[in-house]
């Protein structure tokens, strides 16, 4: 039995027990939910033990990375700033839309309780413009980190992987490969404590509905609904962004990207989706190998284009079943933050990449972390689309590219 398989055994046990006790013995399942929810935040603590040195390390070795890619060429630059424009307007579009979309919802408040009793902490108040632009910057990093204050952790992250680039290149490596081996020991403990999901996560579903019942259900369906319509939405607009400004006609984008699509949705992985990627660049959409060669390996490598779409819809879906409006000041961190830690993330293992993603950009938005267990269990179905996703943005970076260089390359010179 694979993970995922015994992620939704534990899942569907905890629904099914804590929906029937809720309806026919309400006191009992109360009573069960106190006893059992202990189990369920042990295991959560153990999984966000690992957080804040992962997301610092790979902050910093995902900087140097696109550093030394950066440094490939011309082509390589190109593809770098179509990576971070790409993703930051997915988080922006994700930013406006999840907001408004869940708005034209009613929360049932029966889960808005359930949540509440379910997390440590709740949402802090707002403090105004002022306080959030000054907590960007730290004034203590290892007081950030004490305090796993993820956005101003990540903006020193920020600035101490930028300085790695400007040092002599041996003492980088040495620091780089040092953190690179962090975020791999992070990432090993993450799979020890995934081990024992089925049972963390059978233990914090149940107390979640024991006390809200067949809330849940529909909770989560709206969140598998929203997850899926951006994803879809995202496909829509990459596949323009191609047509519009990639120099290719629907049709024959369509050709080359419709078996890369298919090969997405069956294998769920953008990695195993590669050479179906570079067969269909270079035979059925002509693009120059040269190209091709570079961009979709770079890609699969750096950019996933759903991964701040799954955050900062996650974080809004958490918002708006406490009920809890969420600030632009909250939302603009979320959006910064999401695209640094994706380009990080890329190639982390299937459902580490969810929790340890999901916990910095949910914490420094100021919601819960405890939902996010549940949410994990139930991705598996959104994540086909998410993978075709990520490989329509793969191709769509290329014909980007590929059309901004036949554009030089046709230019003509100016004599000297």
């Amino acid at each position: 039995m694979n993970q995922t398989v015994r992620v939704l055994v534990g899942l569907a046990a905890g629904i099914a027990l804590g929906i029937v006790l809720a309806l026919e013995k309400p006191e009992t399942g109360l009573e069960l939910a106190v006893v059992v929810e202990p189990f369920g935040k042990l295991w959560l603590n153990a999984l966000q033990m690992t957080v804040v040195p992962l997301v610092f390390s790979l902050v910093v070795v995902g900087i140097n990375q696109a550093s030394d890619a950066a440094h490939s060429g011309r082509v390589a630059k190109q593809s770098i700033g179509l990576f971070l424009l790409l993703l930051a307007l997915a988080a922006a579009m994700t930013a406006v839309l999840a907001p408004l979309a869940l708005s034209l919802l009613q929360p049932d408040p029966a889960v808005a309780a359930a949540l509440r009793a379910h997390a440590d902490e709740l949402p802090p108040a707002n403090a105004g413009w002022a306080a959030a632009l000054t907590a960007i910057i730290p004034s203590n990093a290892l007081a950030a980190a004490v305090a796993s204050a993820m956005l101003p952790l990540v903006t020193f992250a920020l600035f101490f992987g930028f300085a790695l680039t400007r040092i002599e290149p041996t003492g980088r490596a040495q620091v780089v490969g040092f953190f690179r081996a962090i975020s791999e020991a992070m990432i090993v403990i993450v799979r020890w404590v995934l081990w024992a999901a089925p049972v963390g996560i059978f233990a914090l579903v149940f107390a979640l509905t024991a006390r809200s019942g067949l809330g849940v259900l529909h909770a989560l369906g709206i969140y598998i609904a929203l997850e899926c319509a951006l994803y879809a939405l995202a496909v829509v607009l990459l596949i323009g962004m191609a047509v519009a400004f990639g120099r290719q006609t629907l049709r024959h984008f369509m050709a080359g990207l419709v078996p890369v699509q298919a090969v997405a949705a069956s294998t769920q992985s953008s990695l195993a989706t590669l050479p179906a990627m570079l067969d269909s660049a270079s035979n059925k959409l002509g693009y120059p190998e040269r190209v091709s060669g570079l961009v979709l390996p770079m890609a699969v490598s750096l950019f996933r284009i759903t991964s701040p779409i799954q955050y900062i819809a996650t974080a809004c879906f958490i918002a708006w079943a406490l009920g809890v409006n969420l600030t632009p000041a909250q939302l603009a961190a979320g959006v910064a933050l999401s695209v640094l830690v994706s380009m990080g993330s890329v190639g982390l293992p299937g459902q580490a990449i969810f929790l340890a993603t999901n916990l910095p950009i949910t914490s420094a938005m100021g919601l819960p972390i405890a939902p996010l267990p549940v949410l994990m269990a139930v991705d598996a179905i959104p994540d086909v689309l998410a993978t075709v996703g990520n490989a329509t943005a793969d191709m769509t970076v290329t014909s980007l590219v590929a059309a901004r260089s036949e554009a030089s390359n046709s230019a003509p010179t100016t004599p000297a």
